[in-house]
Parts: structure tokens; C-alpha cells; sequence
């Protein structure tokens, strides 16, 4: 009864909403209301019509369907674009161009900006009155997992040695690092280290890359360092140095000021309002100009490098780009400390920037490696980690990772309306991808692939709708299933093929929720 209310409310509310938004739209002509009202006033009623079918069928006005933020987006956006693009397609499938194009479109652009301001303070309502009563087991299988829970899941929050016998491990180390960072920074650290604290163990406070330069070569097998990532000057050189210093599977134990650190902090030291003023400088400040050119040489002249802030994701993704393999994490009071192997030598990075725009290396015809390009959606550095996030997470459905703390907050609402997808048309323009077609994958990725689909995948061009959109397989296995039964389907005819996975990935992307996580 209650579904059915809202429903009704809802319904009238949206035929409202547009003939408010057709006023609106028609009194920007110079003929005004009068003028557009007879001749306009069948196109206003296929409009409303298609809009109210569109929005039935995709969810817009189920009770269960909007409960956030993001699905109230996604919901009116992409109701609205599909009940537009109906309606301009049937207008010109029957050569009907006397209505307005300003009226057309203005109408759905005010209806869809009046559905969005309705809708906000309507989410803000519900979420303030039920989400006390929320069913606790939903709300943890389904919200984001805090740093602690993911460190936590990983190793115990820093117990993978087990029980530590405090007489096995050097008393001199332990000694340093209460006299520079406290005990419970040495109990932390102790867990993790355990008798790896010996007499080939230094212990530096030290944000330049002087101290560790003057440290004997290979003679230390581990080297810990006090002083947190944020405020070492020249980071990846400081990080390349101490694997100079360390001899291959030597250990090296940092500790880093997460974002979200950073952000309990700051909101905690200052009082209510005034502290989310001080936050929204100290982001802008210290997270949007570096990653902009031209504001760089600003930033470097007011932070001088000092007190950056990092994500837990660029913090490892450094450790791994330096030739270090991440072995344990674990939080030790305001701080992450990341305990790391040496694996090898440091990646350079080749000009490597972080913009808004990146180009991924992914597998493409022949097996050679093409440029994909995408938005931004992952932190800095993310892409050095990722074997180590394969590692520690299962797969989801749809063959991404669960639980990917590489991943921006805004980047996430880019993934489920399909913004990052946008410069792959790119790639469509230069005719290294096709619009349907098997999914570009990385190196690590593809060679999770079995041999015999990795041989044949590579025989054909990567798409920008992949088959996942039209089968919604589940797991790994299933997703190969897909990809060989599109493969199989494009043998026998490629035209046809990519016409039904095209329409039918478009069908389940509109009505049934298929995104990217």
C-alpha cells in the first residue's frame, strides 16, 4: 500500500515538475506561453508520457530503488536521457520538425534540475529519520569499509608474527624507537618485525635523503624509519635510496598519515562548522593544486613539500613503484605503518604525471600492448599495487576487486554513471578498439586469463562495451564463458553479434543496474 502512495505521489509530482519546467522552457520565447501553448501541447503530452514509462520502468519511482545520493543521480539522469533521445528519435522518425529544440530540451533539462533539487533534501530527509534502524547486517555487507577494517582483514592488524618473545629481539632498537616515537609506536612496531630487530637493524627520524645516504650499503637488513611519509622531501628519491642501502629481501618499515587520518584529525581539532571551513582550504590546497600544472610551483611555494597528503593507496603504490614488495600493515595511534621487502630495483617513472586524463596499458589485437585512455578515478600510484590487491582481495561480481581502497570517492560516482569511460572514444577514433567487443585488460588481468582464451582473444580488436554488459556473469570463470560465446556468436556473423550485445548491454545498463564498480 505504502509502495503504491509513493508511486502515486511521485507520478504526480513528475507531471507537474514538467508542466512547471514547459512554462518555464516556453516563457524564454519571444512568443511566451500563448504562443507555444496550442502548438506545443501534443509534444508536451508524448513527453510526459514517455517520461512517466521510462521512469516506472527504470525505478525512478520505486520506494527501494533510491535510499542515496548516488542512486538518486543515477536514477533521474539516466531516466530522463532515455525518454529524451525516445522522443527526439520518434519526432524525427515521422519528420515532425516544427517544435522548438529550445522547448524540447529545455523542458527536460529544467524537469530533470527540478527532480534533482526535489530529490536531495528528500534523500537528506530519509537517510536522518530511518538510518537508525537500518538493518545493521545490510548496512555492513553494502557500506564502504573504514582503513582500520580493510588493515584489520588483511593481517590481523599487525599480529602476523603471532606471540613475540620481547628476550629474541634487540633491546638497543627497541630503546630508539621509545626515545624518538613512544611505546606504543615500539609495541607496533615490535609486533611486525618481531626478531627481524637485531643487530642489523637502523633506526633513522629523518625527512631528507641525506641520513639514509650516509648509512653503509647492505650493511643493515632492516631500516626503519620514524618520521612519517607526508613530510620527507622528495619522496620516491628518498625511497629509492634506502633500496640502494638494503641487500635483496632486505626489510624496510615506514609509517604514513593517511588521508582519512588526516581528515579525523582536522575535523577533531577544530569546533563544529569552522572545522569543515579549515578542511575544504587544507583540500584545496593540499590535494588540488599539485595535481594541476600550473599550480604546482604554488604549491611547492607554500608547503615547501612538507605535511602532503597521502592516501593509504599512493603511500603503498610509492613503496611498490621503489622496488618493494608490501609485506605487513598495521595501525600504530595517529599512524599506518607499512613493513615492505625488497624485490627488486625502482621503477622509473618516465614522466609519468597524474592529471584528470590517463592512458592504461591494456592487451589489444596481436597481444601488443595499446594505450586506453580513461578519467581518473584511482588514487596516485595505484597501478603499482596491483598485484598486491589481487593478493589480499577476492573478485566480485563482474570480475573486479572487492573492498578497492584504490578508488576515489568521486571516482566511484564517475565509475557508476560511466564517466571515466568517456575518453575511451579516443580509442574508437583511432581504430585500436571497436564499440563492442572483448574488455581491454592489463597484463596482470589477461594472465589470469586461461592459455587457450588468452591465445584467442587476442586475434580480435577490444571493445568499449564488453559482453560482461549483456551475460552479467558473476565470477572469473563465468566471465571467460561470456567472452567465448561472443567470440563464437562474432565468427558466424560480427555485424549481427555486435548489434544484439550492443542493444541488450544498453537494455541491462538502463534497467537492470549494470555498472562499474
Amino acid at each position: 500500500m505504502r509502495v503504491r502512495k509513493f508511486r502515486l505521489i511521485t507520478l504526480i509530482g513528475d507531471i507537474v515538475i514538467l508542466a512547471i519546467s514547459f512554462l518555464i522552457a516556453t516563457s524564454f520565447k519571444p512568443s511566451g506561453v500563448k504562443g507555444y501553448l496550442p502548438t506545443h501541447y501534443i509534444f508536451f503530452a508524448g513527453l510526459s508520457l514517455i517520461w512517466i514509462i521510462v521512469s516506472l520502468m527504470n525505478g525512478k519511482m520505486h520506494r527501494g530503488r533510491i535510499v542515496n545520493y548516488t542512486t538518486l543521480f543515477t536514477r533521474v539522469l539516466t531516466s530522463n536521457i532515455v525518454a529524451l533521445a525516445i522522443i527526439a528519435l520518434f519526432m524525427y522518425s515521422i519528420r515532425e520538425y516544427s517544435y522548438s529544440r529550445t522547448v524540447v530540451l529545455g523542458t527536460s533539462v529544467i524537469a530533470t534540475l527540478l527532480e534533482l533539487m526535489f530529490g536531495i533534501p528528500y534523500i537528506a530527509y530519509k537517510k536522518a529519520t530511518i538510518q537508525e534502524y537500518q538493518n545493521y547486517a545490510e548496512y555492513t555487507a553494502t557500506r564502504k569499509k573504514s582503513e582500520k577494517e580493510l588493515v584489520d582483514k588483511i593481517n590481523g592488524n599487525g599480529n602476523g608474527n603471532g606471540h613475540v618473545i620481547e628476550e629474541e629481539i634487540n633491546p638497543r632498537v627497541i630503546k630508539a624507537i621509545e626515545g624518538e616515537a613512544g611505546s606504543e609506536m615500539a609495541h607496533a612496531i615490535m609486533q611486525i618485525a618481531g626478531t627481524r630487530l637485531n643487530k642489523k637493524t637502523a633506526v633513522v627520524s629523518t625527512t631528507t635523503i641525506f641520513n639514509i645516504t650516509n648509512l653503509p650499503e647492505e650493511k643493515y637488513d632492516y631500516i626503519i624509519n620514524l618520521h612519517r611519509f607526508n613530510d620527507i622531501i622528495k619522496l620516491n628519491y628518498f625511497l629509492d635510496e634506502v633500496n640502494f642501502k638494503l641487500p635483496y629481501k632486505g626489510y624496510f618499515l615506514g609509517c604514513v598519515e593517511t588521508k582519512d587520518q588526516r581528515k579525523r584529525r582536522l575535523l577533531k581539532k577544530y569546533p563544529p562548522v569552522l572545522n569543515y571551513v579549515y578542511y575544504v582550504f587544507d583540500f584545496i590546497i593540499k590535494r588540488v593544486l599539485p595535481k594541476i600544472k600550473f599550480t604546482k610551483k604554488l604549491y611547492y611555494l607554500l608547503t615547501h613539500d612538507s605535511n602532503k597528503v597521502l592516501s593509504r593507496a599512493e603511500a603503498l603504490g610509492r613503496l611498490a613503484r621503489a622496488g618493494f614488495m608490501i609485506s605487513q600493515e598495521s595501525f600504530a595511534g595517529n599512524y599506518l605503518c607499512i613493513e615492505a621487502i625488497k624485490i627488486g630495483d625502482p621503477i622509473q617513472m618516465n614522466g609519468i604525471n597524474y592529471g584528470p586524463i590517463i592512458a592504461l596499458p591494456r592487451v589489444g589485437k596481436h597481444g601488443e600492448m595499446i594505450k586506453v585512455y580513461k578519467l581518473r578515478t584511482m588514487h596516485p600510484y595505484s597501478e603499482y599495487i596491483q598485484d598486491y590487491i589481487y593478493n589480499q582481495y577476492d573478485l566480485q561480481d563482474g570480475g573486479k576487486f572487492n573492498d578497492d581502497f584504490r578508488i576515489t570517492s568521486w571516482g566511484s560516482v564517475c565509475r557508476k554513471i560511466w564517466l571515466d569511460e568517456l575518453p575511451m572514444l579516443i580509442n574508437l577514433l583511432k581504430g585500436n578498439m571497436k564499440l563492442v567487443g572483448v574488455r581491454p585488460l592489463s597484463r596482470q588481468y589477461f594472465e589470469l586469463y586461461d592459455p587457450d582464451l588468452q591465445e584467442r582473444r587476442i586475434k580480435y580488436k577490444p571493445g568499449l562495451i564488453p559482453p560482461f554488459y549483456a551475460d552479467l556473469p558473476s565470477d572469473l570463470v563465468e566471465i571467460q564463458e561470456s567472452e567465448k560465446r561472443y567470440l563464437d556468436a562474432f565468427d558466424r556473423n560480427s555485424f549481427l553479434t555486435d548489434f544484439r550485445y550492443f542493444w541488450k548491454s544498453v537494455w541491462n545498463i538502463m534497467f537492470r543496474n549494470a555498472r562499474s564498480r
